[in-house]
This record gives structure tokens, C-alpha cells and sequence, in this order.
């Protein structure tokens, strides 16, 4: 009889002989520009950190302030003593920000997602979700027990003919979708899949993550960017990539998210966000509120970079935001592309199977307004060097 964990040696001997084995990096420094990993500094295309706001001094202030007059943490869940005012000052920017009735502040994006799925939909119940939607939606959509079924990626008309088939078979429907998609940078056809959801009924429901501070005017989300205010029944929203600190939101009508404050087992049942972070992310909101400038430098880079990826004949997908994919197909030639722009100072994952299918590993790189025109033509240096290398381009 083997040893008990035999499976564990195994698999990861699997993942490892087929370039899937994850490298987790050790960073030195905060997230910015450059950064020191692993001992080395290095030009940051990976962290999410859109507007620069993670190391704003601004941010750093109010956390500051906040620990000195709340404490380091609440000590308590929000539905027992764990709601203080900053909280509820943060829910009421984020509302106004984005142009809701109501927001709900939780622990993160995933928990949001794990939070808002289950109350309003159960095993009578099916949802129509986009077959590249991210992993919490996916397992918000499992612990409701409802019926699961995915259409083509970004496909209203394939929505359309899932929703005819399978609606009349159970009590009610809901629509869930990613606004901006992580590994390719597209953007969810949000104002047709709502026009085919609305005709049938279903509750509607948007994954904001990478539009939160990006899309919209002033980074205000998808549904401003599509004018879909007080249509669109639930936004997702999460607090720690463009926003720079932590945390998720549930936005939308005001008696869903009513309704989730006594539903919901992520806000009912784990911890509040510490006063620092909560602080923070509401001088973020101020800064979103003051100017555009940095969600315009944030865009003036990304065109720029991807202009000149285009130009060398990188691949790079579909990607209408700052999320680059630079395409190169098999996990192994993904990894040792990592590998070599980390030797030529820049820091650039590789993304391969479960993260993306297999054959589609990539490297992501993720646009900042922190850049410098100066970064991003030493990134595209180090990418054109690599890239010939490799053999992924000629020029």
C-alpha cells in the first residue's frame, strides 16, 4: 500500500514536467512601476495596480489616520458589531460614484461574488452564465445549486437560444457575465446580452472587476460605459486592482442589496474589512471624483503599448482595455518567454491551462497609468528581443 499522499507527489510531478507548475515570486518592494522581485528590480507589467493608486500617498494617509482613530480591525462580523461608520461612508460613495441605489462593502471580489449568487437563485432556478466567466462566479454559481448552463463567449444570440431552451423548465433566470474578461481584455457586449435578458425576464447581473476605475467616465464601470444606469439589476465590483487596497462591492437596485444584508453568508458570517483598508479605498473614490487624469494616462499607455506590440506582429487577441495578451499557444514556450523577459528586467507572468484553455498560454501584461513612456518602450524592447529569440516574431 502506497503512502496516503502519493496523489499530491504525483500530480505535481504532472504540472511540473508539463511547464503548468506555478512559480510564485517573492516581491520585495510595493507595487509600482518597477519593482524588486525575487532580489531583482525589474519593470512590473503583472499587478493590476491600473492608476498607481496602491502607494498614493493620499491612500497611505487615510489608512494611517484611520488605525490611529479605529483600531487595526473591527473584531467583529458587519451584522453584529462589525459595521462602523467608515463603512457605511464608503457604501454611500461608491453608490453615488457609481449611480446606483445601494452598495454593499465586502471582504473581496470573490466573496462578492459568493455572496451575491446564492440568495437570489436556487436549485428551481437556472443561470445563463459566458463560458470564460471567472472562477468566483463560477463557484458562486455552484453553491446556489441552480441549474448552470454557458453560452458562446460574448454571444447575445447564443444567450438567446440557451435562454428559450432551458428558462421554461424552471422558476426563474439569471444572466451573469464578466464585464471586461482578465486573461483576454475584452469587453462583454453588455447593452445586447441586457436587451435579450430583459425580453425574458431574467435577473441581470455584471462582474465589474477590471472595469471598476478603468471603464465608464472617470472609471465609473461597465454599465456607465454602456449608459445602462438603473437597468442593470447587480454590479460586481472589487476594491484591489484599479482602486489599489481591497475589498468587494455589490452595487445595484436597492432591495437587492437590502435583501443580501440578510442573505448573504460572506457578509453574515466572516469578518468586516479593517478600518485602514476601508479608509483607503474611500480616498481612491475622492481621487476617481476630482479628475479623469489618471484613467486617461491609464488609456494613452495602453494604446500606445499595443500599437507597437501590433507593429512588431505580437499576437494579441481580441483585448479592447489595457490587458494585453500576448499570445503564444503552448504553456512551455509561455514559460521560458517569462522567464527570459525576467533576465531582461521585465516582470511579465506566463498564464497557461487552468487558467486559460490549452494551446492559448500567454503572456498578460497589464498597462498602468504609473508607466512612463520611457517604461513601457524599455518593456517593448525586452518584448522584440525575446520575441525573436523565441522565434514568436520575425521583424
Amino acid at each position: 500500500m502506497g503512502d496516503k499522499l502519493d496523489f499530491i507527489r504525483e500530480e505535481m510531478e504532472r504540472l511540473r514536467n508539463e511547464g503548468l507548475l506555478i512559480t510564485i515570486r517573492r516581491m520585495d518592494t510595493p507595487p509600482g512601476a518597477w519593482m524588486v522581485v525575487d532580489g531583482r528590480k525589474v519593470l512590473n507589467f503583472c499587478t493590476n495596480n491600473y492608476l498607481g493608486l496602491a502607494t498614493h500617498p493620499r491612500l497611505k494617509e487615510a489608512a494611517i489616520k484611520a488605525i490611529e482613530e479605529w483600531g487595526a480591525g473591527p473584531a467583529a462580523v458587519r451584522s453584529i458589531a462589525g459595521t462602523q461608520r467608515l463603512h457605511l461612508e464608503l457604501e454611500e460613495r461608491l453608490a453615488r460614484f457609481k449611480g446606483v441605489e445601494a452598495a454593499l462593502y465586502v471582504q473581496s471580489g470573490f466573496c462578492a461574488n459568493q455572496a451575491a449568487i446564492p440568495p437570489l437563485v436556487g436549485p428551481e432556478d437556472v443561470i445563463f452564465s459566458d463560458e470564460l466567466n471567472h472562477a468566483s462566479i463560477i463557484d458562486g454559481c455552484r453553491l446556489s445549486r441552480a441549474k448552470i448552463v454557458v453560452y458562446k463567449h460574448c454571444d447575445p444570440e447564443d444567450l438567446e437560444e440557451k435562454i428559450k431552451e432551458h428558462l421554461p423548465n424552471y422558476r426563474r433566470g439569471l444572466l451573469v457575465t464578466d464585464g471586461v474578461f482578465s486573461m483576454d481584455g475584452d469587453i462583454a457586449p453588455l447593452d445586447k446580452l441586457y436587451e435579450v435578458a430583459e425580453k425574458y425576464g431574467l435577473i441581470t447581473m455584471v462582474d465589474d472587476a477590471h472595469g471598476e476605475g478603468v471603464l465608464g467616465r472617470g472609471g465609473r464601470g461597465i454599465v456607465d460605459h454602456f449608459g445602462l444606469h438603473g437597468r442593470f439589476d447587480i454590479e460586481i465590483g472589487t476594491l484591489s486592482k484599479a482602486f489599489g487596497v481591497v475589498g468587494g462591492v455589490i452595487a445595484g437596485k436597492k432591495v437587492i442589496v437590502d435583501f443580501l444584508r440578510q442573505k448573504a453568508r460572506p457578509f453574515l458570517f466572516s469578518s468586516a474589512v479593517t478600518p485602514a483598508d476601508t479608509a483607503a479605498c474611500i480616498a481612491a473614490v475622492d481621487l476617481l471624483e476630482e479628475s479623469t487624469e489618471l484613467v486617461d494616462r491609464l488609456w494613452a499607455n495602453a494604446n500606445y503599448f499595443k500599437s507597437e506590440m501590433k507593429r512588431m506582429g505580437f499576437d494579441i487577441g481580441a483585448s479592447q482595455t489595457p490587458i494585453v495578451p500576448v499570445m503564444l499557444g503552448e504553456a512551455p514556450l509561455a514559460m521560458e518567454f517569462s522567464r527570459r523577459l525576467f533576465e531582461e528586467g521585465v516582470f511579465a507572468m506566463a498564464l497557461g491551462f487552468p487558467t486559460v484553455p490549452r494551446g492559448k498560454a500567454r503572456i498578460r501584461v497589464m498597462n498602468t497609468a504609473s508607466h512612463t513612456k520611457e517604461d513601457l518602450d524599455r518593456g517593448l524592447e525586452a518584448f522584440h528581443k525575446v520575441g525573436r529569440e523565441l522565434g514568436v516574431i520575425s521583424g
